[in-house]
């Protein structure tokens, strides 16, 4: 069997990993979770030197076409195993601030559940249910910060958020990311 070294991942410390084979999904235990995957291609662990290696052999793909995409699926499946592994170990977070005058943001419980209002010049609040798995505080009134351990629904909600008022291209104001940057144009000139 040959071995890619460019699709092996070493095994950070303080996660452990649970291989079921018959079925070939990996477990992902970490101190903020665990993560259940499911791949593909056949995977090679070695406990001793902390390895995972993705390898080519499919389990699931019976026809030709199919077998030619595996390069692809290899490549997807190492990068999500990096991603579960980051998001077991590390507590994750998006920033996004409001720009304009008047545009503000609080969090308020209704009914025993967490509601971010958003005032951002419409004759009507916005009212956004938080899901349970993600945090989402306010410490100023202009700054959002949205905390949990799934990037994935971590950036879901942060473009959900963003899309209630898309920054325009004149002023710059709107629902930006924080290290987001835009390139205002120029008005009209007499």
């Amino acid at each position: 069997m040959v071995s890619y070294q460019k699709y092996t991942v070493k095994i950070p410390e303080k996660i452990e990993i649970l291989h079921h084979i018959k079925n070939n999904v990996i477990v992902i235990i970490g101190r903020l979770g665990k993560k259940v995957l499911r791949f593909k291609t056949k995977i090679i662990i070695d406990n001793k030197l902390k390895i995972v290696e993705l390898t080519t052999d499919s389990l699931f793909i019976k026809n030709n076409v199919a077998k030619k995409k595996i390069k692809s699926y290899q490549g997807t499946s190492l990068s999500l195993l990096k991603q579960s592994f980051l998001e077991v170990s590390v507590f994750l977070y998006k920033k996004i601030k409001l720009i304009g005058i008047g545009y503000k943001a609080f969090i308020e419980n209704i009914f025993d559940q967490k509601f971010l209002i958003l005032k951002l010049g419409y004759s009507h609040n916005i009212y956004f249910k938080i899901p349970l798995n993600i945090t989402v505080t306010c410490l100023k009134s202009d700054k959002i910060f949205i905390m949990g351990n799934s990037y994935e629904k971590m950036t879901q909600i942060a473009s959900i958020i963003k899309s209630y008022k898309l920054p325009e291209p004149y002023k710059g104001k709107g629902i930006l990311y924080e290290n987001e940057k835009i390139l205002l144009k120029e008005g009209k000139k007499i």
